[in-house]
């Protein structure tokens, strides 16, 4: 399927000010900013697992596009959600505040999330 893969953190905008505002700790902030996370989607017809590695943290989260599942966010806490898709590459949630949207552009890989109007964005690439 279309977003079946890996892809490695090439570049991200206002990371600091964006964790700042969902509520990491300043020591996992900066701890977290300079490495570059490894994303591995798959994806089985509207069924996926998005396993996001961050040197040491590993955040799985599995749903099925238009159910309720339980996701898990950056500060680890865990809420119930909807992911739809719109079009057929990209893939939106709001989970605790937070939008997210996840675009796939060929082998680029744009995730954008807004809370509070700080807009942060990660750009991967497919390895």
């Amino acid at each position: 399927m279309a977003f079946t893969g890996k892809y490695q953190l090439q570049s991200q905008e206002n990371f600091e000010e964006f964790m700042k505002a969902i509520g990491l700790p300043d020591e996992m902030i900066q701890k977290g900013k300079d490495i570059k996370s490894l994303s591995e989607i798959e994806q089985d017809g509207d069924n996926f697992k998005v396993t996001v590695t961050t040197g040491s943290k590993v955040l799985v989260n599995q749903f099925t596009l238009g159910q309720e599942s339980e996701l898990e966010t950056l500060t680890g806490e865990k809420y119930k959600s909807v992911v739809t898709m719109e079009g057929e590459n990209k893939l939106k949630v709001i989970l605790k505040g937070i939008e997210s949207v996840t675009e796939l552009c060929g082998d680029t890989l744009l995730n954008t999330m807004t809370v509070g109007g700080i807009v942060y964005k990660r750009i991967s690439k497919r390895v």
